[in-house]
């Protein structure tokens, strides 16, 4: 009784926040923008909208869904509600708005039809994201299954369809933090920097008619003048490169091409120029986008490493984001407010956004492309954080453990540790396009940290294009790319250096600094921050003198990238610049655009 209450009070906080946003009728389809901007198709079906659905007992899914075997599911005689695809059933936008347990088995419904299609084609049946497993049924036979919460996949339903209704039926189970898979900061009891669960879809669901012999899959690999090309097709592909409407480059790619563009045009924050491109493979017709950009470390001013773009040392200012919304937790009400974070990191002077243990949809990374934002890309996180010596006292005393040391304090499963691996592959070849992209990061504070140098190494043979921060924050074992700090509270010092080190300084998180603003919080009564400020004008002094005092004289020990915490608040911590809704600004925009522009070379 007592939780259901406490969920009824985090509901009244977030319903009140939610009506800055959006509300959705009857008939209406939430984020119907085309969902993967990196291959455009002109035939496509978004699935999302109001849907059945009703829970049942998952011991016998996760029995079959563990064993690899046919799960014995039977259309329900009756669903008990509706929900709002695609907010999870925690949100408040779904029309659920409930928690769900890892023994709770979700079962969606929606009937859809093809009349209309071509007969002659294929049908695939994509899906942005399911958290955390499920199985797919369309008119009752399985169409496929996908392991993980936050990659898209799709299945090919063509020989499931049939004349008039179809049904297509999605069964999804969660275990959150009941289990040690990937799952960012989501837990079944939120608090403090730790957020609401989120379960079941939470992405796009739709559909796209494709020719039977249509292009799989593109991959851009982008150099200063020309890109190479690797298409997944079983013809060759004819590619056109446009400036604008203005054709500069065409090639036949039969597996892989290098295109050289003339007067190249280079991709930067500032000028975030985007070449489109024609695709045509046999009958099947696309369209896409590359932006010509390189990531890289080398000599900086001071004589240290530092990151570099374009070859050049560039100094990246960036804020963590963990891509939370009060009304729909893991999913922006829609395609502005997905926007709206990115607007307003770049309205204060950022040029990079930490994308903090979670992935978000395509069209998110395709406005940091379009906008011009770099992108950290966090690996979400799984195992467990519960050592105080090794996920607290040790990395703020500046005790760097061994890997086996870490590793015993997760005490992550065999299970855990290849679901982590083959969701951190999938996630990288996800997002491998994406131009803003230009740093991996594998491991966040020891969070389920595991053979880190080995699997930097794993992510730099995957994408050699962009550099690593192999263990960030904690636990470094002197591998990837970075050497890379976190620090709260304590003051923020120069980093002890070995000799030789070729890895560039990095303050990877900082800051933190809070404050309540009555009216614009999850709870007044549970809020939580590492330095608390009773308003804007003390908030704003503190974040000067930090910067003035600590951070600006960092330049010169050859500091070459920020990640201040946070872009907004989140839930019950209060550390962000913004309020949770985005209604404020806590701090004078002013003064932190002043010190932006004194981060720099």
């Amino acid at each position: 009784m007592a939780k259901e209450a406490c969920w009824s009070r985090r509901r009244k906080a977030s319903v009140c926040m939610a009506d800055l946003f959006t509300r959705f009728t009857p008939g209406d389809i939430p984020l119907n923008e085309y969902p993967r901007p990196q291959l455009r198709r002109a035939a496509w079906q978004n699935l999302n909208g109001w849907w059945e659905y009703t829970l049942q007992d998952a011991a016998a899914f996760w029995q079959a869904f563990s064993a690899g075997a046919p799960y014995p599911w039977r259309a329900p005689d009756a669903y008990v509600g509706r929900i709002l695809v695609p907010f999870c059933f925690e949100s408040v936008l779904s029309g659920a708005g409930r928690p769900v347990g890892p023994q709770t088995l979700m079962v969606y419904r929606r009937a859809f039809s093809v009349d209309h299609y071509d007969t002659g084609k294929r049908t695939l049946l994509h899906f942005g994201a399911v958290d955390y497993a499920c199985i797919v049924y369309v008119n009752g036979a399985e169409a496929g299954r996908h392991e993980g919460g936050f990659c898209p996949f799709s299945f090919e339903i063509t020989d499931l369809l049939q004349e008039g209704e179809n049904e297509l039926c999605v069964c999804a189970a969660d275990p959150t933090d009941a289990a040690d898979m990937p799952r960012g900061k989501q837990v079944l009891h939120p608090k403090g920097i730790w957020y609401t669960g989120v379960s079941g879809i939470w992405q796009t669901v739709w559909l796209e008619q494709v020719p039977r012999v249509y292009l799989r899959g593109l991959r851009f690999t982008p150099a200063l003048d020309s890109v190479t090309v690797e298409a997944d097709c079983e013809v060759p592909v004819e590619l056109t490169v446009l400036e604008g409407e203005q054709p500069v480059a065409c090639a036949a790619v039969a597996g892989r091409a290098v295109l050289a563009l003339p007067e190249p045009k280079h991709w930067t924050p500032e000028h975030p120029f985007l070449y489109r491109v024609k695709i045509a493979a046999g009958e099947d017709r696309a369209e896409s986008y590359f932006a010509l950009r390189t990531f890289g470390i080398g000599p900086g001013p001071s004589g240290r490493p530092c990151l570099l773009l374009n070859g050049r040392p560039y100094f990246q200012k960036g804020l963590l984001d963990q891509g939370y919304w009060p009304d729909g937790l893991y999913t922006a009400p829609t395609d502005t407010a997905l926007c709206l974070d990115i607007e307003n990191a770049k309205s204060l002077g950022f040029n990079m956004l930490r994308k903090h243990i979670k992935v978000e949809p395509a069209r998110w990374y395709y406005h940091c492309d379009r906008l011009g934002m770099l992108v950290w890309q966090d690996m979400p996180s799984g195992g467990t954080c519960t050592d105080f010596w090794v996920h607290v006292a040790a990395p703020n005393l500046g005790r760097q453990l061994p890997e086996g040391r870490v590793e015993r304090a997760v005490r992550r499963t065999p299970a855990g540790r290849a679901a982590q691996e083959r969701q951190l592959a999938e996630m990288v070849a996800a997002l491998y396009n994406a131009p803003c992209i230009c740093l991996w990061v594998p491991f966040n504070e020891g969070w389920g940290q595991f053979d880190a140098a080995r699997i930097a190494a794993a992510v730099r043979q995957m994408d050699p294009t962009r550099p690593v921060d192999h263990a960030s924050g904690w636990h470094d074992q002197g591998a990837g790319d970075l050497l890379s700090r976190h620090r709260y509270i304590l003051p923020l010092r120069p980093p002890r250096c070995a000799e030789g080190e070729e890895r560039a300084f990095a303050v990877t998180e900082y800051g933190g600094y809070s404050q309540v603003v009555p009216g614009h919080v999850w709870s007044e009564q549970n809020s939580f921050g590492y330095v608390m400020f009773k308003d804007s004008v003390r908030l704003t002094a503190a974040y000067r003198k930090l910067h003035r005092r600590q951070v600006l004289p960092l330049l010169r020990a050859g500091l070459c990238a920020v990640v201040y915490t946070q872009l907004t608040d989140v839930e019950g911590e209060v550390n962000g610049l913004f309020t949770y809704d985005r209604a404020l600004c806590k701090v004078d925009g002013e003064t932190v655009r002043r010190i932006n522009a004194e981060l720099t070379f």
